[in-house]
């Protein structure tokens, strides 16, 4: 049976962030690991565009020559 006294917020899963979502019941520390988030997926996704642009343009050179 469940300790109904237990502290469940340490149990929970980090909530994502939702483009648009409400901040304001969000505190300081939250808000800046969201940053923290948000700056660590954009530098993915530049990563992915890199790559994805450098495949597109050795096929583009390939089928040029």
């Amino acid at each position: 049976m469940a300790d109904p006294f237990a502290d469940d917020l340490a149990q929970r899963k980090p909530m994502q962030h939702a483009v648009g979502q409400d901040l304001s019941a969000l505190s300081v520390d939250e808000i800046d690991e969201r940053v923290s988030q948000l700056q660590a997926e954009i530098a993915r996704l530049q990563d992915a565009r890199k790559a994805k642009m450098a495949s597109r343009d050795a096929a583009s050179a390939f089928f040029k020559s």
